[in-house]
């Protein structure tokens, strides 16, 4: 991706969740330095039971009890009045160690406890749901990948994989045309966006946006050119779309690039080639769109290449050649380190792309259990230096839903399951939110 200097959380701090509960504690014990009072443990907003935040032992018993009321860390004194209120707080977070210890130590806390420390006082609230505190972070390479899927329609989960705790996002606004209709998903920023097709009068399309901040879903701005089946991936705040296929069935050229800090789009160069069901990624500071089909009867091998600093397009020629066919699954693409991998759902295995020869390299087995059709229902997503490969078999009635992982600076691949939940086994929208 483009953070050129980005670090996950988990390497940024050895033994991922140890670590991070250590600086969420040393957090709480700060607090507790200026109040003489434990913070109100409160779950996160939109954490599901399972994720909630276990409490700490303490051997002293005599010690005030955890669920005493919070109050603000700040010395009322040094707040004459509200409006002098709301400066103190956005000057100072922990009085005592000082304004730039504070953040610091919120850096480094594991995404999963920001909704405990946002219920610290008004300070912490202002600046993690404000989204002040991403925004640091990215700045600091600092970078927690969570995975965002949907088995089940209007329904999304989130995995975190560093904490191994699952999350359930509120229900999507209910919609039967939409929930019918092909829907394209896309993580960016702080944003989850589901884009699909929507009647009224007639039939339009639709941008729907989850947003991590406010824990809720809303009608985001749509593109420029509206469309759909088409090929995408996001830097930071920022994502690219190209291609697809517009209202009328026209299938498209055109690219966009949208951010998340100011909710606009920006059109594009077009492509050379208009391309509907193609895949999106970032690899060495350029986006790559792969595949697809330029007519209902023409299949693409080629892929085209966007240089983000010349705003040209070049096309490579067999670039995914033998990754999909043309009632297949677009190509199911990673990123890991610069490096892109797939999953040929064909033959169950993992390839790499060679860079210099222009050429895919088979470097083993995709796990056994996820069953697809076609490479429809699974996903293969990279996920910070790992690539997650999520799905179920296929059973009537629903069934266990599996999350496999593999490190590939690890060596070949070797996948470990580190989550399982009850849902549907068909994975119909996955993405991967990175902040």
């Amino acid at each position: 991706m483009l953070e050129s200097e980005s670090c996950l959380i988990s390497r940024a701090l050895p033994s991922s969740c140890e670590e991070e509960s250590k600086w969420a504690y040393m957090t709480f014990n700060l607090l507790e330095i200026t109040t003489n009072k434990r913070p109100q443990l409160v779950e996160p907003s939109g954490l599901s039971q399972d994720a909630a935040v276990k409490k700490p032992k303490y051997e002293d018993q005599s010690e005030p009890s955890l669920q005493e009321e919070t109050t603000c860390s700040l010395d009322k004194s040094d707040c004459s009045n509200d409006d002098d209120n709301q400066h103190c707080y956005s000057s100072s977070l922990i009085s005592q160690i000082g304004h730039d210890t504070s953040i610091k130590c919120l850096l480094h806390c594991s995404r999963s406890h920001y909704g405990v420390l946002a219920s610290l006082n008004r300070a912490f609230n202002s600046l993690i749901r404000s989204g002040e505190l991403y925004k640091l972070r990215r700045k600091d390479g600092i970078i927690e990948h969570w995975v965002y899927f949907s088995c089940n329609v209007l329904e999304w989960e989130a995995f975190d994989p560093y904490c191994r705790r699952w999350i359930t996002l509120p229900k999507m606004p209910q919609n039967d045309f939409f929930m019918h209709t092909d829907k394209e998903s896309l993580a960016v920023g702080t944003e989850l966006l589901v884009f699909g097709k929507y009647f009224t009068s007639y039939i339009s399309h639709i941008v729907l946006r989850y947003s991590l901040l406010t824990n809720s879903w809303s009608q985001s701005i749509e593109m420029n050119c509206p469309r759909c089946l088409f090929g995408s991936a996001s830097f930071g705040e920022k994502a690219i779309i190209a291609g697809g296929t517009d209202a009328q069935g026209t299938i498209l050229s055109s690219a966009e690039l949208y951010n998340s800090e100011t909710q606009s789009w920006e059109t594009l160069p077009s492509m050379n080639k208009p391309r509907k069901m193609c895949s999106g990624a970032f690899m060495d500071n350029k986006f790559y769109v792969i595949g697809g089909m330029s007519s209902p009867t023409e299949f693409l091998t080629c892929g085209e290449e966007y240089d983000l600093i010349k705003h040209t397009w070049s096309v490579i020629p067999n670039m995914s050649a033998g990754l999909h066919g043309p009632s297949g699954a677009p190509p199911l693409l990673a990123v890991v380190n610069n490096e892109l991998y797939a999953a040929d759902y064909a033959e169950k295995e993992v390839k790499k792309y060679d860079k210099k020869n222009n050429s895919w390299i088979t470097l083993g087995r995709l796990p056994e259990r996820p069953d697809s059709v076609n490479g429809w229902g699974i996903a293969f997503r990279a996920c910070g230096d790992r690539i997650i490969v999520i799905g179920g078999q296929r059973v009537l009635g629903g069934g266990m839903i599996e999350l496999n992982s593999w490190t590939p600076s690890d060596g070949p691949p070797n996948w470990n399951m580190i989550g399982t939940k009850h849902c549907g086994n068909f994975v119909y929208n996955c993405t991967v939110m990175g902040c």
